[in-house]
């Protein structure tokens, strides 16, 4: 290589290494046509030959490809529109199972236990026989009882005659006064023996009866406390023998505990005429056993209390439920929930779009320009996977949904729409008799009765 094409070479690159030494080919460009005239010419075609480099090694490696977004690419994020549904809230409780009718089975009279007539846990129905007594000391009380009666009553006909003779001497004066009223007098005290001996009697043939012990009314018994050849005695329930226990569980009842505050917003709306709440009877109440999901069952409000409770600041309220399957029994716990408002049309969205600022709850907002923007909300209740928004946010708001890390107020985001979507909770019941359901938390009307989108919350 000769000497010339040497130091045309070294030159070339000592001006490639000033270029990217002022910051690329425009700024050398500049230089020179201030610096020296004469070279602008060169430096014009020095910056095109540096402009058309593909493999941009003669280009500063600092220099950075401009922007939308002051120096950087604007982040993208998934943005949508809230759902607004007209919904039903619920407020949810829990309640215990207790049997409509209970009764502790007691003997009226003391004996020796002598037959048992059922098997222990079955169903029974009203008279069905549970016990028998040894009955023949009472038999024998009833035939003594009978027999003085009997003495009782030839008394009271000896007598009776006795005055209707004398009555027609005592006019003659045959008979003095005082012996005829000995003979009326006798005949009282023989007429008040026979109903002494009568409720004798009457007393007898009920310990005759109560020997044999029957089913007060329909349902299920308990085990047997006490087995053939017992002595059982009667007498004070302290001291008396408990037999067994018999239940009605269908219908059962279920009683729950109101809290102060939803009891007056039930009164409220009691006094508008609404029908949720619980303080009117006759309310529909939902329920559902802890291995269920969603609320199967139903139940109607029969019964509240007429004061709260001091201790617990609670109104006690019962609901009577349908059992006929005989799957809830006395004192099983159940999930229990109550309408607690009228139905409104909410603004709704998906929880993971909800920030969090210690004891706040926000959502980023995009704007038209896509500029970040940021509201406080108050939550509700969920609703098919849905968050009810009280205040806060309205039906024509474009919220981040996905993306909040990349997302932060006063900077632009590339916003890319995505349907909110819905996820109902399916009801799955371990009764196979119980039917329908809604999800926990509110309920949400048929379809049909969907407002348009634009559609305020009330």
């Amino acid at each position: 290589m000769s000497n010339g094409v040497k130091i045309a070479g070294a030159a070339v690159a000592a001006v490639a290494v000033w270029v990217w030494w002022v910051g690329g080919p425009d700024k050398a460009l500049s230089i020179a046509t201030n610096k020296a005239p004469g070279l602008a010419s060169e430096a014009q075609r020095l910056a095109a030959q540096l402009k058309s480099d593909s493999s941009a090694s003669l280009k500063p490696a600092t220099q950075a490809a401009p922007t939308k977004a002051g120096g950087g690419a604007m982040p993208t994020v998934s943005v949508s529109k809230p759902q607004v549904r007209p919904v039903i809230e619920w407020d949810e409780y829990t309640g215990r199972f207790d049997a409509t009718e209970s009764v502790e089975i007691r003997t009226r009279v003391s004996g020796f236990l002598v037959e048992i007539h059922f098997k222990d846990g079955q169903q029974v129905t009203k008279g069905d026989r549970l016990y028998t007594l040894d009955s023949r000391p009472f038999d024998r009380a009833l035939d003594q009882a009978r027999a003085e009666l009997a003495q009782a009553s030839t008394k009271v006909e000896s007598t009776s005659l006795d005055v209707e003779r004398g009555r027609p001497l005592v006019d003659r004066k045959v008979m003095s006064e005082k012996v005829f009223d000995d003979r009326a007098n006798a005949l009282r005290e023989a007429q008040a023996a026979v109903k002494t001996s009568e409720a004798k009697v009457k007393t007898a043939e009920l310990d005759v009866s109560s020997t044999v012990i029957s089913a007060p009314f329909s349902g299920r018994i308990s085990r047997s406390n006490v087995p053939v050849g017992a002595w059982v005695s009667a007498g004070a329930v302290a001291n008396s023998t408990l037999l067994t226990t018999v239940v009605t569980e269908d219908p059962i009842h279920l009683y729950f505990d109101v809290n102060e505050n939803n009891w007056i917003k039930y009164r409220r709306l009691a006094e508008a005429g609404k029908d949720a709440g619980v303080a009117r009877l006759g309310a529909k109440v939902e329920l559902a056993l802890p291995d269920e999901k969603g609320f199967p069952s139903r139940g109607v409000i029969d019964f509240v209390d007429n004061r709260l409770d001091l201790a617990s600041g609670t109104m006690r309220a019962r609901a009577v439920v349908e059992n006929k399957s005989g799957l809830y029994s006395a004192g099983m716990f159940a999930r229990v929930r109550v309408q607690g408002s009228d139905s409104y049309n909410a603004v709704m969205i998906p929880d993971e779009a909800i920030g969090t600022d210690q004891t706040t709850r926000f959502v980023l907002t995009v704007a038209e320009d896509g500029m970040v923007g940021r509201k406080t909300v108050t939550l509700g209740p969920l609703a098919d996977g849905l968050r009810v928004i009280r205040q806060g946010l309205s039906a024509d708001d474009v919220i981040v949904v996905k993306g909040l890390q990349r997302a932060r107020p006063g900077i632009k985001v590339a916003g890319k729409e995505e349907p909110i979507i819905a996820i109902p909770q399916k009801v799955v019941s371990a009764n196979p008799a119980a039917a329908g359901g809604t999800a926990a938390g509110i309920a949400v009307p048929a379809p049909a009765a969907m407002p348009d989108a634009s559609a305020k919350k009330k």
